[in-house]
C-alpha cells in the first residue's frame, strides 16, 4: 500500500473538500486520463486496485502514471468504545481529491485499449469520474459527462 515514509504530525484534522481542484488538472505525461467529478477521499488500497486493473488489462504494455498520493492519515476508534479518552489510532491513509483532478494517466497504448483500461480502473474508485484525452483538457475541465 502507498503511504508516506515519515510525517511531521502523526494525526490530522479532517479538513474540507470544498471548491474545485487548482493543481493537477492537466494531463502531463500520458495521452488519456481519469478526472474526478466529485470530491472524495481515495484510500491507498483503492489506488492500488485501480493501478492493478489498468496494468493487467494492458498486459503491462504502455505506461501508467498515478498522480495522487495518500498522505492524509485517517483515524478510527475501536468498536464499542465510550466517548472521550482522546483521538483514535491511524487506520489508513487517503488522498484528498477535488473535482477536476487528474488521478491516473495512461500512454503508449491504442485509444481503445486506453479507454477500456481506464474504464476498468474507474470501477475501483469511490467517486464519479470521466475519461479524458489530452486534447479534451486543452481548454480546461468541464462538468458535463
Amino acid at each position: 500500500m502507498l503511504m508516506p515514509k515519515r510525517v511531521k504530525h502523526r494525526k490530522q484534522f479532517r479538513g474540507s473538500m470544498a471548491h474545485k481542484a487548482t493543481r493537477g488538472t492537466t494531463i502531463a505525461y500520458g495521452e488519456y486520463g481519469i478526472v474526478a467529478l466529485d470530491p472524495c477521499w481515495i484510500r491507498s488500497n483503492q489506488i492500488e486496485a485501480a493501478r492493478v486493473a489498468m496494468t493487467r488489462f494492458t498486459k503491462r504494455g504502455g505506461q501508467v502514471w498515478i498522480k495522487i498520493f495518500p498522505d492524509k492519515p485517517v483515524t478510527a476508534k475501536p468498536a464499542e468504545t465510550r466517548m472521550g479518552s482522546g483521538k483514535g489510532t491511524v487506520e489508513y491513509w487517503v488522498s484528498v481529491v477535488k473535482p477536476g483532478r487528474v488521478m491516473f494517466e495512461i500512454g503508449g497504448v491504442s485509444e481503445d485499449d486506453a479507454r477500456e483500461a481506464l474504464r476498468l480502473a474507474m470501477h475501483k474508485l469511490p467517486c464519479r469520474c470521466k475519461i479524458v484525452s489530452k486534447a479534451d483538457l486543452e481548454g480546461g475541465v468541464s462538468d458535463e459527462n
